[in-house]
């Protein structure tokens, strides 16, 4: 590793002026020779990175994209549809966050978004197949070309965020693909970071918000599939701390929340929260599961697919093997503690300002409740 005075001579006089105002802990190499340099504060115009983010406009996308923007990296954002980028334009200063339009079939497309980049990320993924995509075309294919332009180019990380039970031999045609997909990445670019989160929960999430919503009507499985649910907050801080640190390539992350529930119980705690009971009624798997898969051909947006209720089926498992957020420094958030703030809108008017209350605000009105039937 090249040492910092020399690393210093060999960047602009700008990013020097910034390398003598950092701490070394800000400062790292990458396996190219290139420095980068972690700005904390100010405007970003000095930072050292130009990153790759592949479904930057999807759920975690935005969280990546902000830490990195805020970061001062260069951050090129390829798209599919117009409308579904604008939230990401305000994330950076100006000319910090490029926009590229590009097709997941179109090779020319996707290394052109790569070819200037140090770092890509793949958060490209699908819950449910469409007309025009499979879950293999997304999954796997798609993997497999953006890990080609990856390795085309050299770029310096390649960060492939998988999903947790990701698993070849699964029966769930979601956990098999993601499972190929990680031994694709890896075949082209054996220094592949991979990361499988479990359910994530937030502002843009496919649990609270599904759990609160009356749409979310069936279940197959009784809501009894367990997972660790974790925040998209602290994924995407996760997958900042992975581009500094060049020790987390070629590793497995597991990345989930403190605590196990099951669907039902996380539904137990929306009710509480929005002041509603959510009706969910079950429905045997070998009925409720077709009758899913046609509505996802039939329908053009997302209600249920037969996958989804296969998943229902299937505990998360834990490789006992991977990295944790331990491995990183972080110390993951607690749904609990959480659905107050992603689910206060749900709630009527009358409870919209209200927090739950606590045991002793309970005695203490039932006191003064007392009193007022006494008077």
């Amino acid at each position: 590793m090249a040492s910092l005075p020399i690393a210093a001579r060999s960047t602009p006089r700008a990013v020097r002026s910034v390398l003598q105002r950092q701490a070394i802990s800000d400062v790292a190499i990458t396996r190219t020779g290139k420095p980068i340099i972690r700005v904390q504060g100010g405007r970003s115009s000095l930072g050292g990175h130009t990153a790759t983010v592949f479904g930057a406009t999807g759920q975690l996308g935005r969280y990546i994209v902000n830490r990195l923007a805020r970061a001062g990296c260069t951050v090129v954002i390829p798209y599919r549809e117009e409308m579904a980028k604008r939230h990401l334009k305000v994330t950076g200063d100006l000319g910090k966050v490029v926009f590229m339009e590009y097709d997941l079939r179109n090779t020319e497309s996707i290394e052109a978004s790569v070819r200037h980049s140090d770092v890509v990320y793949n958060l490209v993924g699908r819950q449910y197949p469409t007309k025009n995509f499979t879950l293999e075309d997304v999954h796997v294919e798609g993997t497999e070309r953006i890990a080609e332009a990856v390795a085309k180019y050299d770029v310096d990380r390649f960060i492939h965020v998988s999903s947790y039970n990701a698993d070849p031999s699964s029966v769930s045609e979601f956990f098999s693909t993601k499972g190929r997909a990680e031994h694709v990445a890896r075949s082209i670019f054996p220094e592949t970071t991979i990361v499988r989160p479990a359910p994530m929960f937030g502002f843009e999430d496919n649990l609270l918000l599904k759990l609160a919503s009356v749409l979310n009507l069936f279940t197959a499985n009784n809501m009894q599939e367990r997972y660790w649910p974790v925040h998209a907050i602290d994924v995407g801080q996760a997958l900042e701390i992975m581009l500094y640190d060049d020790t987390t390539a070629a590793q497995t992350y597991e990345l989930y929340g403190p605590k196990n529930y099951s669907t039902a119980e996380i539904a137990e705690l929306v009710d509480q929260e929005i002041y509603k009971k959510r009706r969910h009624v079950n429905v045997p798997k070998a009925i409720l599961k077709p009758i899913a898969g046609l509505l996802n051909k039939v329908l053009w947006w997302p209600i249920m697919s037969a996958d989804e209720v296969e998943r229902e089926f299937h505990d998360q498992v834990i490789d006992p093997t991977a990295k944790t957020f331990k491995d990183l420094g972080i110390t993951p958030a607690e749904i609990a503690d959480f659905t107050y703030h992603y689910l206060q809108g749900f709630r009527s008017s009358s409870y919209y300002d209200l927090p739950p209350a606590t045991e002793k605000e309970k005695r203490e009105e039932r006191k003064y409740l007392h009193v007022l039937d006494d008077q």
